[in-house]
Formats: structure tokens, C-alpha cells, sequence
């Protein structure tokens, strides 16, 4: 299979240059404390893990936070407290931060829009491998949808249940797909994603995971 490739550096520098122009109309006090943290010394800033640019460190599973739903976002904090999403690193961050800096810092990350992928996620385009079939057409007859039926074909997700799957790492897509699968992570609409995970193989995952790796995700810094 043959996967979609960037242009290495030249996409980054591009990228940061467009991240940066979109930062100078986001929410001041979320990257404040997306920079430097919140007011609880507990709650430490988001660019020690999640980069400068909020597009992660994928080798390291840090996933992308840059151009995400602030609702998403919003949401995900809430579940880190109530225990709905089990992480040893994000659980006393959420909680050490307010609700008001929690919405600041989810506007301020919505606001950095990123630039368009050029990877062809169409449910009509060619399809070289069994991952490449999931996540374009699915499976029915495991009553498994295709990826992009509900994170959309490009970089802004669909709606605030659905986060963009381009630009997200292997890595951190295959922990994901583990917790969905484990129990750890159960916050999604009507175990959706609990199902789904379960209903994948181990080579599944993997795959999966390398086919989004492939498309760019894995390769950032």
C-alpha cells in the first residue's frame, strides 16, 4: 500500500508559520495557560507534553490538540476528573484546573486552525489494504463503520463527539484503541468506540495504527 507522503520540513515550518497567525486571534488567557499553566501549580502548562503548536509529539503519544472541537475538549477534561478517561499524566491536570480555564484553554487550541491535508480519506477512493478498508468503508458485518463516516476526511473532526483522526499519531491512536477496548476509556456516545474496539484483532490495531502513522501523524516532532 502505498501511503500518502509530506514534505517533511517545509510542511512543519509552513504549518507553524499558519499556527501562529491563527494564535494572534485565540482566546488570550487559554494560551497563557497552554504556555505556562494554570493558577494551581498542579495544573501544568499543555506545550511540556503537547508541543508549542499543539500538534503533539507523536513518537511519544502526546496526541494533537491544535484546531480540536473546544466542546471536545471541554469534554475530555471533564471525563479525565470523573474517571470516564483513565490517564496517570491528564487526570490531575483536569482536575487542577478551573472550569473557566479549562473553556479558555479549549478556545484558545479550537482557534489554531491548521492548514488541509492532502491525504485521500475519501469513502470512493482507492483502497490497497484490510486497514485502508476500515477506515474508508468499515466492516458491516461486524456492524463496524468506516473511520471516516464519523471523523470526516479532513483535519477539523465532525461535530463535538468526533475529533479528527489526520494529523494524530499511530501511537497514540493504537493507545486509544486499546483503552476503548480495555475499559479505561468509556466516554464515548452509546459505546460506540467500545464496540468497535473490541471487534478489532491485535493486527488490527496495529494496522490501523500504521496506516495513520503513514499518513503523517508519526513523523512530527
Amino acid at each position: 500500500m502505498k501511503f500518502a507522503q509530506r514534505s517533511g520540513r517545509k510542511t512543519r515550518v509552513g504549518l507553524c508559520v499558519f499556527l501562529l497567525a491563527t494564535a494572534a486571534q485565540a482566546d488570550p488567557q487559554g494560551q497563557n495557560i497552554y504556555t505556562q499553566g494554570g493558577e494551581s501549580p498542579a495544573a501544568l502548562a499543555c506545550a511540556t507534553c503537547h508541543g508549542p503548536d499543539g500538534m503533539g509529539v507523536g513518537s511519544a503519544g502526546f496526541p494533537r490538540l491544535a484546531g480540536l472541537s473546544p466542546g471536545y475538549l471541554v469534554k475530555q477534561l471533564e471525563d479525565f476528573r470523573s474517571g470516564k478517561r483513565s490517564n496517570a499524566v491528564m487526570q490531575p491536570i483536569a482536575a487542577a484546573l478551573t472550569d473557566p480555564e479549562g473553556k479558555a484553554v479549549a478556545s484558545y487550541l479550537g482557534a489554531l486552525a491548521i492548514a488541509a491535508s492532502s491525504a485521500d480519506l475519501a469513502p470512493t477512493g482507492s483502497v490497497g489494504s484490510a486497514a485502508e478498508k476500515l477506515v474508508k468503508q468499515g466492516d458491516w458485518s461486524r456492524n463496524i463503520p468506516a473511520c471516516v463516516a464519523c471523523h470526516g476526511v479532513g483535519n477539523s473532526g465532525v461535530g463535538e463527539s468526533f475529533p479528527p483522526l489526520l494529523d494524530q499519531s499511530g501511537v497514540y491512536i493504537a493507545a486509544q484503541l486499546n483503552a476503548w477496548r480495555s475499559g479505561t476509556r468509556k466516554n464515548d456516545p452509546n459505546d460506540l468506540m467500545g464496540h468497535i474496539a473490541r471487534s478489532l484483532s491485535d493486527t488490527e490495531i496495529r494496522d490501523l495504527s500504521a496506516y495513520f502513522a503513514g499518513l503523517g501523524g508519526e513523523g512530527k516532532p
